[in-house]
């Protein structure tokens, strides 16, 4: 008897669910309100060929045994956008293939890995990204798939290197700053000067060099109490509590597509110095491009913010501004009003319902 309870809770439970995803369409008619995102994490093999496969199930239990940060920028960013989209109401499903499968003209969101779009087989109209692909010539053809109505980009400067390739379906599109969880620090004991956040990704041991060192050392000459974090080797709590006790962070990166770490400083109304180069400096230019591509390590940024620099011979002059206008500076002013969770949401939903056929 209880078995029989059981299998007919979960056949009315299946036909409930079958009932949800076929009348999405009708039942938003007045009010769209539900979107429908699929992710896939972005992995690739690094000891031996296929280990990707069995990172699901070895990442758990390693997350345990370190303090290293444990979730990609690409799942920090996809969480974002289903915490800003859920804070404005819409109901967020992820990974709903039956939805998708049985509302063929409904828009979804895939987001994360290209093997995601790579894969994908439905019908349905899509936004894609943001992540996906570092360069628009490593798929080609991509926006010649007539589902494809969309490729969302986090920054302006990586929105004009696709532009070039992808022309008008290209769209912008930032994840918000959670700005509670990133709270305003500025009355919080401060014991650090400058909190040096290493984040140098290609010939670092060079970089560490000519650029890393010498800015430790001047700021240490100077009296300058400091504390160095290195990308992926920290978790967001530790980030959190040395962000309470720093007064400025020196931001040191080659290039963001959106620069999550340094607006998450910003939010907690820490002013940033930061390294801008002015180029992408990823190896793959070289493969597609003849000259550098302009790029920034900080492409949400104003002068309320903090100050830039873009090589060794322009740090203690750009330091020297910067100290000279540390009173004045309000990073979370502009993180509230330019990167808010409330406008990401709005503008992502606006992308997704405009191509609803």
């Amino acid at each position: 008897m209880q078995s029989a309870n059981l299998l007919i809770g979960k056949f009315a439970s299946a036909v409930q669910s079958i009932s949800e995803t076929r009348s999405l369409v009708d039942k938003n008619a007045r009010r769209l309100k539900t979107i429908l995102l699929f992710y896939k994490e972005w992995d690739q093999d690094k000891l031996v060929k296929y280990d990707r496969f069995l990172k699901p199930f070895v990442r758990p239990l390693y997350n345990t045994m370190h303090r290293r940060r444990k979730k990609t920028g690409h799942r920090v960013s996809f969480d974002l956008m289903v915490l800003a989209l859920k804070q404005q109401d819409f109901e967020v499903r992820v990974n709903d293939y039956a939805s998708a499968r049985n509302n063929p003209n409904y828009p979804v969101g895939l987001v994360g890995s290209p093997r995601l779009v790579e894969e994908w087989t439905l019908p349905n109209p899509a936004i894609l990204g943001p992540a996906l692909y570092d360069h628009p010539m490593l798929a080609p053809k991509l926006m010649e798939d007539a589902r494809f109505e969309r490729y969302l980009l986090a920054s302006p400067w990586i929105y004009e290197m696709y532009r070039r390739y992808y022309g008008n379906k290209c769209a912008q599109w930032y994840a918000g700053i959670d700005t509670v969880q990133w709270a305003d620090t500025s009355d919080s004991r401060k014991d650090i000067d400058f909190l040096v956040y290493d984040k140098i990704r290609w010939n670092h041991g060079a970089l560490e060099v000519t650029l890393l060192k010498p800015i430790q050392h001047l700021l240490q000459q100077r009296g300058f109490h400091i504390e160095t974090i290195r990308y992926l080797r920290h978790d967001h709590n530790t980030y959190r509590k040395l962000l309470e006790r720093s007064r400025a962070m020196i931001f040191l990166c080659e290039h963001e597509t959106q620069g999550l770490a340094y607006q998450e400083a910003m939010a907690s109304n820490v002013p940033i110095l930061a390294w801008d180069n002015g180029f992408w400096r990823d190896p793959l230019w070289k493969r597609f491009n003849t000259t550098l591509i302009p790029a920034s390590s900080v492409p949400y940024f104003s002068s309320d913010c903090g100050e830039r620099f873009a090589d060794w011979t322009g740090f203690e002059p750009a330091l020297d501004r910067f100290l000279d206008r540390m009173p004045r500076f309000h990073p979370r002013k502009y993180v509230c009003e330019n990167l808010g969770l409330k406008r990401s949401a709005e503008v992502y939903a606006s992308h997704y319902f405009s191509v609803m056929k």
